[in-house]
């Protein structure tokens, strides 16, 4: 089994009502509330499954990775740095704002075992998996 992306950052429709209204007053009326989406490479080897999340400038505790009930959710915010005096930007291209990107993950892994790191940018999530058992059993024929 793979990991399954569990949703996009953000939907055409909203899936409840309170999310459409969400949706609505944060883009419709000018909310200063900002939300990205980081790219995410997903990979998977014989004893793992890997998630890395491209989020530079990020300090560590402003991550938050959580894994309920076979979804794992990774979120955090990037914050804008003060504008200092005499600096003037020209182009910003960078994203800021909050960020939640959520996956389903496979029964075959070992969750007690989970673990992430940061380091150059890129939040590294391992998800070790179980081991495979193999049942053999010789069948006489009769």
């Amino acid at each position: 089994m793979k990991l399954v992306r569990f949703n996009q950052a953000e939907p055409y429709f909203p899936s409840t009502f309170s999310g459409m209204l969400d949706k609505f007053f944060n883009e419709n009326m000018g909310s200063s509330l900002k939300h990205f989406s980081p790219a995410v490479d997903i990979s998977e080897d014989d004893k793992s499954y890997e998630i890395q999340v491209s989020v530079p400038g990020i300090d560590k505790k402003d991550f938050q990775v959580e894994l309920l009930d076979g979804k794992l959710t990774i979120s955090g915010e990037r914050k804008m740095e003060e504008k200092k005096e005499g600096k003037n930007y020209h182009s910003l291209e960078t994203n800021y704002g909050s960020f939640s990107r959520s996956f389903f993950v496979p029964e075959d892994i070992l969750a007690e075992e989970v673990s992430a790191t940061y380091e150059n940018g890129l939040l590294t999530v391992v998800l070790p998996k179980k081991e495979k058992k193999v049942v053999k059993a010789a069948i006489e024929v009769k």
